[in-house]
């Protein structure tokens, strides 16, 4: 309970010693993903003309203030900061990749729509294979600091977790992204209705890898939030939050999609390719927060 109140203690500290900027930049980093998901659902799809170069600005915005986070200065021996903000940063870059789905909007409804934005969609999929890749680099890299730091079980887990999931993620989003763009090209030539005897267990397949991939994620932050833990970076409090909502987010994937409201909701939220990396994404900013306070 101590060493709590201590590390509770220390990043009130690291906090305050904060200049204005430092602190509106954290609290920018922190409500990111919230951010995009209102602008996302709310507003929907606009011109590229207009959000490519708002996601520009707000990209230089984001790295400016990683930047005063991680800013050069006297590394402490017992942590090496510089790789634990390494890890931040390459745990961060998915999200904010993904910002630009802000401006993308949700999915087109129909197959008349998605053709009419193909090129859109797959660049919204090769964006999250890019982000995905990344996320991994960022867990490689935070499992051998884990490691030297003593905890060798659940980093090893962790990254083994993901490691599974980001083929599988690959996998669905070349899918989602080119070969489903090139099927409904095909599907719009057949009677209204008609679709081919293959396109329903392609369909199935794909479903299953989904579901597979979105919990592989999800368990990783989990044990990757536990890790941290034992590792002494993360709180008790706050490993438990991410026990919870990985669990939650586990759960609701590999519910059935057939299965009365709000679970159905649920569920196809929880599976929305970039939602998963929320927690490695909050993770990051952690490692951020934890690389000052060894510093300072």
């Amino acid at each position: 309970m101590a060493l709590i109140h201590l590390k509770f203690i220390a990043l009130v500290f690291t906090y305050m010693t904060m200049d204005r900027l430092q602190k509106s930049g954290l609290i920018y980093l922190y409500l990111l993903p919230l951010l995009v998901a209102i602008i996302g659902f709310g507003i929907g799809q606009v011109s590229y003309l207009i959000y490519i170069p708002l996601w520009l600005i707000n990209t230089g915005i984001l790295a400016a203030a990683v930047w005063r986070l991680i800013r050069p200065g006297q590394a402490g021996r017992k942590y090496n900061i510089r790789a634990w903000a390494a890890a931040g940063v390459l745990l961060i870059i998915p999200w904010l990749l993904f910002s630009i789905f802000a401006g993308m909007g949700p999915l087109p409804a129909t197959m008349a729509a998605w053709l009419a934005y193909a090129t859109e969609q797959q660049a919204r999929y090769s964006i999250l294979i890019g982000g995905g890749i990344i996320a991994l680099m960022g867990f490689a890299l935070l499992k051998a600091k884990l490691q030297e730091q003593g905890e060798q079980t659940f980093s090893m887990l962790a990254f083994a977790a993901m490691s599974l999931a980001i083929p599988l993620f690959i996998i669905n989003m070349a899918f989602w992204g080119y070969y489903l763009t090139s099927v409904f090209r095909y599907l719009v030539t057949l009677p209204t209705g008609e679709k081919p005897a293959w396109y329903p267990p392609v369909k199935a397949l794909f479903y299953v890898i989904s579901v597979v991939e979105v919990a592989l994620i999800y368990l990783s932050a989990l044990l990757l939030a536990i890790s941290l833990k034992r590792a002494g970076v993360l709180s008790l409090r706050a490993c438990r939050w991410y026990i919870v909502f990985a669990l939650t987010g586990i759960v609701l994937a590999v519910l059935p999609p057939f299965l009365p409201e709000p679970f159905g909701t649920l569920g196809y939220l929880a599976a929305i390719p970039a939602i998963p990396f929320i927690m490695p994404y909050l993770i990051g900013v952690r490692l951020l927060v934890f690389s000052r306070m060894a510093r300072d």
